[in-house]
């Protein structure tokens, strides 16, 4: 067990790579006769026990990670402070729709009955869940794509939530508040997420857009994914996600103590990958970087 042995210094918390009857057969090698389950006694009475690994240590590929989790905060109180929105925007995982496996468990007198295999040929179809999330109203709007999680699906989704939600929840704003990741389909660096903001909220409804994405690896931190995404899991825990209406159905359901309501909507429309913007229409942008973090910290203006 030497050379197959861990353990943490600071718990006394200690595994092995070796199961219990791979150590019950080495032991018989040496002439001691012993059963795995006995093995499996053993090895609690010395402190061993089953574990998974845990995502606990941070990367460092940031080291101004915490400069620009300061500014975000700062930001939050400026839009909060005069009242105008703030919405916090991701893509969820995307989910396979049909008779399949859905992760966690339900009270019920039978296990329901699933496909044994999560074939993407026997599916009904995709879903891609986008997320807006709007941080000072506890409010979760979901637009489930049926294509692509492209920029342009980003973008005419939160145009969507303006149109549907945000012009009647804030009809004096002239400044929105968006907070997101790093990368996916609302990345830092696309410029079609850009030209899509400038066109779609600025021009159209003369709005002045604030961007701030997260650090690198720090999505976690994002309002959406523990206030929106995470209550949404939980409610469709163990239950089979059969149909885009059932989807929708469990989105809309989702509630909290605190307050959380959501509504859910489908988009049919199909997006295609690979779009590119030239170099002059990107020059058109009416784009401001701010001082901080200019690559993460921008702001649209109407033109």
């Amino acid at each position: 067990m030497t050379y197959d042995t861990a353990g943490d210094p600071i718990s006394g918390l200690k595994w092995t790579r070796k199961t219990t009857e791979k150590i019950a057969c080495e032991l018989k090698n040496i002439g001691i006769q012993v059963s795995q389950n006995t093995v499996a006694r053993l090895l609690k009475e010395m402190d061993f026990s089953l574990r998974v690994n845990h995502k606990k240590l941070a990367s460092n590929s940031c080291p101004d990670r915490d400069e620009q989790f300061s500014y975000i905060a700062q930001q939050r109180e400026i839009f909060s402070n005069s009242g105008d929105p703030i919405i916090s925007v991701d893509t969820k995982k995307k989910e396979l729709v049909g008779n399949f496996k859905n992760q966690g468990r339900t009270y019920c007198r039978k296990p329901i009955e699933v496909n044994d295999h999560d074939f993407r040929s026997t599916a009904v179809g995709m879903a891609a869940p986008y997320g807006i999330y709007d941080v000072q109203r506890n409010h979760g709007s979901v637009f489930v794509g049926v294509s692509s999680d492209t920029p342009e699906f980003a973008v005419n989704n939160i145009e969507k939530w303006w149109r549907f939600s945000g012009c009647r929840r804030y009809p004096n704003s002239k400044n929105l508040l968006i907070l997101a990741d790093g990368g996916g389909s609302n990345a830092a660096r696309s410029r079609v997420w850009k030209l899509g903001i400038q066109k779609q909220l600025c021009d159209r409804h003369n709005l002045t857009v604030t961007v701030c994405h997260y650090p690198t690896g720090a999505s976690k931190w994002n309002p959406i994914e523990h206030r929106l995404f995470a209550e949404i899991s939980k409610n469709w825990a163990g239950r089979p996600l059969d149909s885009y209406d059932t989807i929708l159905n469990y989105i809309r359901t989702t509630t909290t103590s605190a307050g959380l309501t959501a509504k859910a909507y489908l988009v049919r429309k199909q997006y295609q990958k690979g779009q590119r913007v030239s170099d002059q229409d990107f020059k058109d942008l009416a784009l401001r970087h701010h001082d901080t973090q200019p690559i993460r910290n921008y702001s649209l203006s109407p033109r």
